[in-house]
């Protein structure tokens, strides 16, 4: 199985480099994982509501480019369904039985655009928490590879 995990924006701090790096190999038992990363839109310290909007369609264009017709693409963002692991890995065996790529799209500090969300087969939410898009990759990951011990018997989840 492939999986893609479309991102907006860099990591830039050594502690979340270092643990996606982490999941990345521990992922090689399970998965092909592929990563693309996409430039965040430049926007002024205090922009306007229209600013990010034009923003957030650059940078939806640009996910949107990515995405393969063949590919279950879920977008993480706030207004998605919050899971519990058991059941993300579930809906993981289940996408597989109809699917071989899954696609996850990580918005940058402003999110997604309504654009990305709908052409999204699920919306999928971490947390009602808030955290930093760049953290949310980590989460992702992590999630991805217990989910994926979880469906294979492992005692990661344990």
């Amino acid at each position: 199985m492939q999986v893609t995990i479309i991102y907006v924006g860099n990591i830039k701090d050594k502690y979340l480099s270092e643990a996606v790096s982490e999941y990345e190999k521990r992922l090689k038992a399970y998965c092909q994982l592929n990563q693309i990363e996409l430039k965040e839109e430049k926007l002024p310290e205090n922009p306007s509501n229209q600013e990010i909007q034009n923003a957030l369609k650059k940078e939806g264009s640009k996910i949107i480019q990515n995405f393969s017709n063949k590919a279950y693409k879920i977008a993480l963002c706030v207004e998605g369904t919050i899971i519990s692991s058991e059941e993300f890995a579930k809906k993981i065996e289940t996408i597989k039985d109809s699917f071989a790529n899954i696609t996850f799209v990580i918005g940058g500090p402003y999110g997604l655009s309504d654009e990305v969300k709908n052409a999204c087969d699920y919306k999928l939410s971490i947390s009602k928490m808030t955290f930093t898009h760049r953290m949310a990759r980590v989460l992702l990951l992590e999630q991805i590879y217990r989910a994926m011990n979880i469906s294979n018997g492992g005692k990661y989840h344990k």
